[in-house]
């Protein structure tokens, strides 16, 4: 793994250089046209696009609740037990976001307030092909079913196999209503537009390829999305307390995800700069995934040396990863340097799989900087708010010459008009 050793200005233009996500203007295309075909030919194109890209002949696309149900009976018990201990946590994390609206009624006469819903239908993508998530499936789902959303349906491309038992199985555990078997970004126009067979959403969630990512981004507008995310990413801030072999093992869990998987060590210690680099390169020759992690450090990574703690923080708060380690000593105590983070992760024994499947947070989280301005998902994502006003007439008196100065200011007589026809002068 490649160590950088230059001034914390360069290494800042390196960092946004990295980060910068680069339209793929042929996926645009592609995914445009079978949005396309989806929106006019309907259940055709998706099991057109179904034979085509995952070499799979459907006739429907509904999963039977027979086989969920047989393949939660079935489910390895330690695999049962740990989708349950998931559940158990991110339930008890996540009803702890739960909000209320508010009425105000301190003015006389005046009665304002905010009113907070729950989407009616929510769409879930889980991927399959390489890797299947059932911790991805919980994480959607239950902060869902805890914001009260009235029915949540999942697509998942079909495999040749089945699909993954455990993901049937968190399912089931999550109260999904119903799973259809369809991927990539036909499923995504499937959900934004609807089709004979599978509903349309309110909103979609959850990660998928580039084709599934920009199809989520084209149809935004016409349903809600999370996020389009990007490949995984993880920040480590490090010092010479840190074990250089697990911190090796901490980067290689995220570049094992993908070949554009971005691993990132910053550190004010040259001699653990070098120690974890050693330690990457003899972990990868045991990695099952070495191809893929190889190419993530080796494209994607490095590690930076930087003199101060304090330009560690202030360079990981221009990466804003998706996920931030902090293994220093007493790493609590650096809470307000961090600005930029999808989720933080303190201390030895705070590893960021900890994260990913039991700790409760949710590890769908924004990713390529987005960090800056987004949020880890939650159960505010499953609600929206309206305003409501009520006044009566003594107490819209006391505004009306405000309100109706405001609208003849910006030209709009009608917007007055209608104040005025409330009271005693009246325009016919």
């Amino acid at each position: 793994m490649k160590i950088i050793n230059e001034d914390l200005a360069s290494l800042k233009k390196l960092v946004q250089s990295k980060t910068q996500q680069l339209t793929d203007l042929k996926v645009e295309a592609a995914v445009r046209d079978i949005i396309a075909n989806v929106i006019a030919n309907g259940d055709d194109a998706v099991r057109d696009y179904e034979k085509q890209f995952d070499q799979v002949e459907l006739t429907g696309f509904k999963l039977p609740q027979s086989a969920i149900d047989e393949a939660y009976e079935n489910l390895d018990k330690d695999v049962k037990d740990a989708l349950l201990l998931a559940k158990r946590n991110i339930t008890s994390f996540h009803e702890k976001e739960r909000a209320t609206g508010f009425i105000d009624a301190e003015q006389a006469g005046v009665l304002r307030g905010q009113k907070l819903m729950p989407l009616n239908r929510v769409g879930l993508y889980v991927p399959g092909g390489t890797a299947a998530y059932p911790s991805t499936l919980l994480m959607s789902a239950l902060p869902a079913k805890i914001a009260g959303v009235n029915e949540i349906i999942m697509v998942t491309p079909p495999q040749k196999d089945g699909i993954n038992p455990a993901v049937l199985a968190a399912a089931k555990i999550a109260g999904v209503d119903a799973i259809y078997q369809v991927g990539g970004a036909q499923a995504i126009a499937a959900l934004a537009y609807g089709t004979a067979s599978i509903p349309a959403v309110d909103k979609i969630i959850g990660p998928g390829n580039i084709f599934v990512a920009t199809a989520k981004k084209q149809v935004f507008g016409q349903v809600a999305i999370d996020m389009v995310a990007g490949p995984s990413e993880i920040g480590v801030l490090a010092d010479d307390s840190a074990d250089p072999r697990q911190l090796a093992a901490d980067l290689l869990s995220q570049a094992e995800h993908d070949q554009r998987a971005r691993p990132i060590l910053i550190t004010d210690s040259p001699k653990l700069a070098q120690a974890v680099s050693d330690n990457v390169t003899s972990q990868l020759k045991v990695l099952p995934r070495e191809e893929i992690a190889t190419a993530s450090v080796n494209e994607k990574g490095f590690i930076a040396v930087v003199d101060r703690i304090e330009d560690m923080f202030e360079l990981m708060n221009t990466v804003a990863p998706e996920h931030l380690e902090v293994q220093l000593a007493n790493p609590t105590q650096y809470l307000n340097l961090i600005k930029n983070a999808g989720s933080v992760f303190l201390g030895r024994y705070a590893s960021e799989p900890l994260g990913d499947y039991v700790a409760g947070p949710n590890h769908i989280l924004p990713t390529s900087g987005t960090a800056r301005f987004s949020s880890p998902l939650g159960v505010y994502d499953f609600v929206k708010r309206t305003s409501f006003i009520q006044y009566t007439k003594e107490a819209l008196a006391k505004e009306a010459s405000a309100i109706t100065t405001l609208a003849r200011v910006e030209g709009l007589e009608g917007h007055a008009r209608a104040i005025e026809s409330r009271f005693d002068t009246y325009y016919d």
